[in-house]
C-alpha cells in the first residue's frame, strides 16, 4: 500500500483513537464518538455502494451526499473507503471538497468541546 493511503488511514484511526480517550476521560460525552463511528460506518457502506455503482453503470450517489455524510461526522469512514478502495480520491473538486467538510466538522466539535469543557 502507498504511503499516501496509508497516511489517510492512519489519520481517520488516529482521530477515532483520540475523541474515544477524550470520551472515556470525561472530556467528551460518549455518544460523541459513537456518533463518528456510526457515521463512519454508514459513509463507507454509501462510498461501497457507490464504487460498485459506478464499475457497473448503475445509479450513483450524489456528491453531495457523500459530503453531507462526512459533514456529519463520517469523514474518518470516507477518508478511509477513499484509501482502501480508491473511491473518490482523484477528483480533484470532490477532494476539495471534502477537506471542506472535514474542516468544517472538527471546527464544530473543537466549539462544541471548548462550550462543554468551560
Amino acid at each position: 500500500m502507498k504511503v499516501g493511503r496509508l497516511f489517510g488511514i492512519v489519520i481517520a484511526t488516529l482521530f477515532l483513537a483520540v475523541i474515544s480517550g477524550l470520551a472515556v476521560r470525561g472530556a467528551l460525552p460518549l455518544a460523541i464518538p459513537a456518533i463518528y463511528l456510526t457515521a463512519s460506518l454508514v459513509t463507507v457502506v454509501a462510498y461501497v455502494i457507490d464504487k460498485s455503482a459506478a464499475q457497473s453503470g448503475a445509479w450513483r450517489t450524489r456528491e453531495r451526499t457523500l459530503h453531507l455524510f462526512a459533514l456529519i461526522g463520517g469523514w474518518p469512514g470516507a477518508l478511509f473507503a477513499q484509501q482502501v478502495f480508491r473511491h473518490k480520491s482523484q477528483k480533484t473538486s470532490f477532494r476539495l471538497a471534502f477537506w471542506t467538510t472535514v474542516v468544517l466538522n472538527c471546527g464544530a466539535l473543537a466549539w462544541f468541546w471548548w462550550t462543554v469543557s468551560r
